[in-house]
């Protein structure tokens, strides 16, 4: 795991999150990208004691990509201050079974999540509990799958960070992505593909120096 270790110093790390691990999960027994990482920290560390390592911002348990943690409090404090008032600089890819309406453009909705469910749906503005949801999008071009068939593949700017928000977007949009069982990515059943939905641009200030941070991997 720890090759997936992109960056680390005493303040943050950022990893690249595999498919099918969840960033921090509740069930005892249950690998995650939080025991996974405090458990590299305690390997190379002299104090055996318990890391401290908190999530500042997750990825859904089937997306792949980047992720920071912070290692400190006060490095907790600083990046979410960052990430509430600023956001930080998250770019997706995602392959759609469908093709966007436009080569580029904004979709705007309102969700709500069913936590019965674990899943979100648009809804009206004045639905009790309803949260905006806004994104950008961009197409770029096509990508070729092994059984033959070419996806669309765009690339997704998020302005809100909601609940499955670019998997319910895309999906109310008419162009699910790709592998999306929960979300009605599915059309063609000749391919067995996982979520293709990756976290592939992460940007930040350093939360101790203030130096810009920006990180990226080659996913389609």
């Amino acid at each position: 795991m720890t090759s997936d270790i992109i960056y680390e110093d005493s303040h943050i790390l950022v990893c690249h999150k595999p498919s099918g691990i969840a960033t921090q999960s509740a069930k005892i027994g249950t690998p995650d990208m939080v025991s996974i990482l405090k458990t590299h920290i305690y390997k190379n560390s002299s104090v055996k004691k318990e890391p401290y390592l908190a999530v500042i911002h997750r990825l859904d348990q089937p997306v792949e990509g980047l992720l920071v943690f912070s290692k400190t409090p006060a490095a907790t404090k600083e990046l979410n201050k960052q990430l509430n008032n600023s956001g930080f600089g998250k770019i997706y890819h995602a392959v759609l079974t469908n093709p966007l309406p436009d080569e580029e453009g904004t979709l705007t909705d309102y969700l709500i999540k069913d936590g019965r469910t674990n899943s979100s749906k648009v809804c009206s503005s004045n639905t009790p509990g309803s949260k905006k949801a806004v994104l950008f999008y961009k197409s770029l071009g096509n990508i070729d799958f092994e059984n033959g068939i070419s996806y669309p593949l765009a690339e997704i700017t998020l302005e809100t960070g909601r609940h499955h928000q670019i998997r319910v977007q895309l999906s109310h949009a008419g162009c699910p992505i790709l592998g999306d069982r929960k979300y009605g990515g599915m059309p063609d059943y000749s391919i067995q593909t996982s979520l293709q939905l990756f976290a592939c641009k992460l940007a930040f200030k350093h939360p101790k120096t203030g130096k810009h941070m920006e990180f990226t991997l080659n996913l389609p």
